[in-house]
């Protein structure tokens, strides 16, 4: 974590704690090994500091150091914190079937997620079984302008808090940022034309999704849900008249559900 990015006038922040997360977030997925260098220069943290963060977080579990390489892996401890995490996340448990079964049934990729910083977490896939389906797991970061859920996601924010969120993004992402300036309209657009919105071949040149947000606890939480796959079988016109519709249901199931639960 960069000093711009620590809210050093709060008195509240603790800036040890925050740099330790800041080093198990600079691990990228598919990853095993960082050394403290490899560490440093991603999150800007002094090496000295971060060879004792690092000591430290190995004491804890939460890293594994591999002598013969001198660098760490993520160690028992963080997955120990995602499975706490998961067990107490109800929204995956009661989606997960309705998401499961439209899988089944349009042979798509269904994924849930939410926002951490600047990308988009999924937190729950749910897989077809057919051999062009997208195989992303749960843990995937993906781009928020340039998805569908992302862009679901967006739509699914009041104006002020979409708002704030493109000015984080344009301090601290300017390539979100200008592409937003240039997809953000037609995607607001499309949302209030179908309930729902796109992305077809923007992220990945063979990936076509449409997504919905979830807004959940009266607006004061969004996520967001997509149906994905490849471009060459999920035309536009297979993504508007069939699967968006579908989606919203789905959506609509799972508000409901949560709201009456």
């Amino acid at each position: 974590m960069t000093d711009d990015q620590a809210p050093g006038k709060d008195r509240n922040f603790v800036t040890a704690l925050a740099r330790g997360l800041e080093l198990l977030r600079a691990f990228e997925a598919g990853e095993k090994y960082l050394g403290n260098g490899e560490l440093s220069s991603r999150t800007g943290i002094p090496k000295p500091s971060v060879s004792r963060l690092t000591y430290t977080l190995t004491q804890l579990g939460y890293l594994k150091f591999n002598t013969h390489l001198e660098k760490y892996q993520l160690g028992p401890g963080v997955l120990a914190l995602g499975y706490r995490f998961f067990a107490s996340d109800g929204i995956r448990q009661l989606a997960r079937p309705y998401m499961q079964e439209l899988a089944n049934s349009t042979d798509c990729a269904i994924a849930l997620g939410d926002v951490d910083r600047n990308a988009i977490t999924y937190l729950e896939v749910c897989q077809g079984t057919g051999p062009l389906v997208m195989r992303l797991d749960a843990g995937a970061r993906l781009p928020i302008v340039s998805t569908a859920i992302g862009r679901a996601w967006l739509c699914g924010l009041s104006e002020p808090r979409r708002e704030a969120f493109l000015a984080q993004i344009r301090k601290t992402d300017p390539k979100q940022w200008e592409q937003a300036q240039t997809v953000l309209k037609d995607t607001l657009d499309n949302y209030q034309r179908y309930g729902f919105v796109f992305s077809e071949g923007e992220w990945e040149r063979d990936i076509s999704a449409v997504a919905v947000p979830l807004i959940l606890e009266g607006g004061s939480e969004v996520m967001a849900i997509n149906c994905g796959g490849a471009a060459l079988r999920l035309t536009h016109q297979v993504l508007v008249d069939k699967l968006g519709p579908r989606l919203k249901i789905l959506a609509d199931t799972i508000q409901n559900e949560l709201k009456h639960g």
